[in-house]
């Protein structure tokens, strides 16, 4: 009994240690998709999905969400492989996997290419080739044009790159079959003057660090001062393109109120870094912190504005049940039934009343 005691015991021992390898190998793999700065893409590409013209049923919307995250993750993923010099080198990132050595950047080359790819054809089989083939532009833009080529080089690298961040609404929007117009544009804009004052903000901050690791964001190459000025005048341009979906006329009051306080919050933030006479300790990083939570309720606003106007609380629901009727008994019936449906379909693919 003894010995068979043992052998049990170190037979449990032996499966809690794969349980334990087999959990860190999950988030260590997890850690390289940058799962925080994930959720800023998908939560944005699902406004773009809700808000356009036409919509999808749920699974499809599910899968279409799946594909954008995996292509995010992807992008994450080869940012983590060709930055892991730098990222040794900074303290802000020198814990994650390949620094720490937990992962080699091999691997973390073969798992964003396999979620690239991956991504791009599960959306162009399961969504559409359109929605596909603009969210391998944005993994490419990322990862080719801002993470390899401008980062380094560019203190404007954020400037240009940004539109990579800014893409998701885009493909939401294309997602749903509908086509590109005015007001995708509007959701890219908004996001694409959002990210420099979110980042310099965040630069300000970890000045030295950028610095060391030899990377030219604009207040290592052009100064503090020239950043804060940077700073307030993409804040402006933001504030005033938030109001655009108001003034053009994709959006009303219940998303217009929302837009122009948090926009004059957002001013307020930013004129406090402006003021560098009288600047006071944590100002960029309290910038910082509250550009992530303007985007998301500015962002969320237009999703309650959406449901407010539209009074449909369900699209995908919605869609399923007015074109999924029983067949009427007769050829006449099920004629006038058609044409009954076909109108309500097309009622509720209008994000009007």
């Amino acid at each position: 009994m003894p010995p068979r005691r043992s052998m049990m015991g170190a037979q449990a021992l032996h499966n809690t240690r794969d349980s334990r390898a087999l959990r860190d190998t999950f988030t260590q793999f997890l850690a390289l998709t940058k799962p925080r700065v994930m959720s800023l893409p998908i939560f944005t590409a699902f406004v773009g999905l809700w808000t356009a013209p036409r919509h999808l049923d749920l699974i499809t919307t599910l899968i279409a969400l799946a594909c954008i995250a995996l292509g995010a993750a992807a992008a994450g993923a080869l940012n983590m492989w060709y930055d892991a010099d730098i990222d040794a080198i900074m303290a802000r990132t020198s814990v994650r996997p390949i620094p720490r050595g937990q992962r080699s950047r091999r691997e973390a080359l073969v798992f964003g290419l396999c979620l690239a790819l991956g991504s791009t054809v599960a959306c162009a089989v399961l969504v559409n080739v359109s929605a596909a083939a603009l969210l391998a532009f944005t993994i490419a833009f990322y990862v080719l044009i801002y993470t390899v080529w401008l980062k380094r080089r560019s203190p404007q690298s954020i400037v240009i790159g940004g539109l990579a961040g800014a893409l998701p609404p885009a493909i939401g929007w294309v997602a749903t079959g509908s086509p590109l117009s005015l007001e995708p544009a509007l959701l890219v804009l908004i996001i694409f003057l959002w990210t420099p004052p979110h980042f310099w903000a965040l630069a300000l901050e970890r000045s030295s660090d950028y610095a060391r690791a030899g990377i030219p964001t604009l207040p290592v190459a052009a100064g503090g001062e020239e950043a804060r000025r940077s700073i307030w005048r993409y804040s402006l341009l933001l504030v005033l393109s938030s109001v655009l979906p108001w003034a053009l006329g994709y959006a009303g009051t219940v998303y217009a109120v929302p837009a122009a306080l948090l926009g004059l919050a957002f001013l307020g933030f930013a004129l406090d870094v402006r003021q560098i006479k009288a600047k006071r300790p944590g100002a960029a990083r309290q910038l910082f912190g509250f550009s992530i939570l303007y985007l998301f309720c500015l962002f969320s606003s237009l999703l309650l504005d959406e449901v407010t106007r539209t009074d449909r609380l369900f699209p995908a629901l919605l869609e399923v049940a007015v074109t999924s009727p029983e067949a009427p008994a007769d050829a006449t019936a099920q004629d006038a039934h058609s044409d009954a449906t076909q109108l309500e379909s097309t009622a509720l693919a209008s994000p009007y009343p």
